[in-house]
């Protein structure tokens, strides 16, 4: 006789839970029969048909609002392109001039070119000059009243034509329009017009953190430079009441900062164009960065308002490491700087690593697809991750590394490009070929870790060879490419965890080229944001901070007193900046 087996007790136990589970199959089968057992069993049958009927219905939705999504797309594609602007203008022209229009008959055309979803093109002429000013305004809401003086409406013309901005979405609004004749006679003008939907999901109102009753915000819009999203892009305006008053549609990616030049406002539309506006609306310039390059994070003018723009080389193994110039008359893209040239023995012994996951089946390598990930891919190496430029007038420039969280001064980007010197934690620079190009820290105090929009600014108060340098200093300690690198052991207080929420910095350096010194002018807490964000010094002392991965921005005291803060949705998962622009001269007198 053999020995029973383990299988052998198990067969004995499987037989006798079979019997039990007969037994109980039966008694519910005789339950089911009764008058309550049948009522149960219509409520199942019911929850089921329910169920069914949902999952079907979420996945009509669904279909239905890809369908919505694919039509907005081909429609914003459209729009940017040169005959689709060029046609849009001779519709405009010829449909206003079928007759005069003086201030009695103002002729009103919403959104001509399809880059502004609340603004309005304005013309009328009056028989004496006069200035002009308008109000926006929606009498059966809540929000608040928008007043703006157009760019030249504060001269005296007899010819009058502008674009009002801030309709309010789905409300009745009423368009004011103030003038002012030479001999000081003032009358107004109305008109009454039903906005309709935004194109995006986005909040009318923001949710004010922070109320302000008193305070100067500073004079302009806030830019809401990419609320990045899996579905349609934009940029949007917001008020100092956080009342949305512009969303301009771009094709994907982001628009990363606003440039203006010769009455023509310049930012990124994809990862291969930029585009030039006028203050109407109208699409009038288009740079390509070609097949070659793509942009990612930031852009400047150079002195002769050729574009220097941060880009990747597609055809190669590393990405966000090349400086390349778009030439503002012909077009023509140049590489100024390759990154690895530079730093040659540094990045051969970095890790092939970065953002990006080995196991992410969303993206693609077709650069003109929105579905294209211009910031993190898990086949190419992110050794250096360049996210800030600054543009100087002596032809070098400044770069922030959020990889190995340095700041980067580049001589002669245009003719010889050379390090010029470098800015962060020593440690992270030690046993390399570049610790001799790091300035001397004075004082005692952490340095950054993945800092972003690094701004440079002059101050004719400060001896030769001096000037200032703030940022958003994320505090957050990460190189994928240095997985040996422990930044918590060399950076006091930094945050290693995406996840632990801290906080962040502004941070206001003073540097010293001549004694090759850096020192912490001024510095204050903010809300943590681990990648991304933005700072930006306001033209009446105020500080604007955006922490990009918590949806809010807010405005600050220069000693870091929290003055008013907003917070936005997130489309996905971060907006990138939040930038204050006046738009003089351009919208606004």
């Amino acid at each position: 006789m053999s020995a029973k087996t383990p299988d052998d007790k198990d067969s004995k136990s499987s037989s006798s839970n079979e019997t039990t589970t007969r037994k109980r199959l039966k008694k519910i089968q005789q339950e089911l029969r009764t008058p309550i057992g049948k009522i149960v069993a219509g409520l199942v049958t019911v929850a089921i048909i329910t169920a069914v009927g949902f999952a079907s219905a979420t996945s009509v939705t669904s279909t239905i609002d890809k369908v919505k999504l694919s039509r907005l797309t081909a429609k914003i594609e459209k729009i940017y392109t040169q005959s689709y602007q060029k046609k849009a203008q001779a519709a405009l022209v010829a449909e206003r001039d079928k007759s005069s229009h003086d201030q009695d008959d103002i002729f009103v055309k919403y959104n001509p070119y399809g880059t502004d979803t609340t603004g309005a093109y304005i013309y009328f002429t009056t028989d004496q000059p006069a200035k002009v000013s308008y109000t926006i305004s929606a009498p059966d809401t809540d929000y608040p009243d928008f007043s703006a003086t157009p760019d030249k409406g504060d001269e005296y013309t007899t010819t009058h034509e502008f674009q009002a901005l801030g309709l309010i979405p789905e409300a009745t609004n009423t368009i004011t329009i103030n003038i002012t004749l030479k001999n000081g006679e003032k009358f107004t003008r109305t008109i009454n017009h039903k906005q309709g939907k935004l194109q995006s999901e986005v909040e009318i109102q923001l949710k004010s953190t922070k109320k302000n009753a008193s305070q100067d915000l500073g004079n302009g819009l806030y830019a809401i430079l990419g609320n990045d999203s899996d579905d349609q892009d934009f940029m949007y305006y917001y008020d100092t009441h956080g009342v949305i008053r512009g969303e301009i549609p771009i094709l994907f990616y982001r628009s990363h900062r606003l440039l203006f030049r010769n009455d023509l406002m310049y930012f990124s539309a994809s990862t291969h164009l930029i585009v030039g506006m006028n203050k109407l609306g109208r699409l009038v310039k288009f740079y390509n960065t070609g097949t070659n390059y793509i942009l990612h994070h930031d852009y400047e003018f150079d002195k002769n308002g050729n574009f220097i723009v941060l880009a990747t080389d597609l055809r190669e193994k590393t990405i966000q490491d090349k400086i390349i110039k778009i030439d503002a008359k012909t077009g023509k893209v140049s590489l100024l700087v390759d990154m690895v040239s530079l730093f040659k023995t540094y990045e051969a012994t970095a890790k092939n690593a970065s953002l990006g996951s080995s196991s992410d089946t969303t993206t693609t390598s077709d650069s003109n697809s929105a579905n294209f990930n211009a910031d993190s891919t898990p086949k190419k190496k992110d050794w250096i991750h360049l996210n800030t430029i600054q543009v100087l007038d002596d032809g070098s420039a400044i770069v922030s590394s959020r990889e190995t969280s340095t700041i980067i001064k580049i001589n002669s980007i245009e003719s010889k490009p050379s390090i010029g010197y470098m800015i962060g934690e020593k440690n992270f620079w030690k046993g390399t070929d570049y610790t001799k190009y790091l300035l001397t820290q004075k004082g005692s105090f952490p340095n950054t870790g993945g800092q972003h929009s690094v701004t440079y600014v002059s101050d004719p108060s400060l001896p030769d060879g001096e000037y200032y340098l703030y940022m958003f200093d994320n505090n957050y300690g990460l190189s994928n490419t240095r997985p040996d690198y422990d930044w918590a052991a060399n950076t006091p207080g930094i945050n290693t965890s995406m996840t632990k929420y801290t906080t962040s910095d502004y941070d206001k350096y003073l540097v010293n080229e001549k004694t090759g010194t850096y020192q912490l002018a001024s510095t204050f807490k903010v809300p943590f944001s681990p990648l991304v964000s933005s700072a930006q010094d306001l033209s009446n002392g105020t500080i604007l901070i955006d922490s990009g991965m918590r949806g809010t921005f807010g405005v600050y005291t220069s000693n870091g007193k929290l003055i008013s803060q907003w917070k936005m949705q997130l489309r996905d998962t971060i907006i990138y900046r939040v930038y204050q622009y006046d738009f003089h001269n351009f919208y606004f007198a």
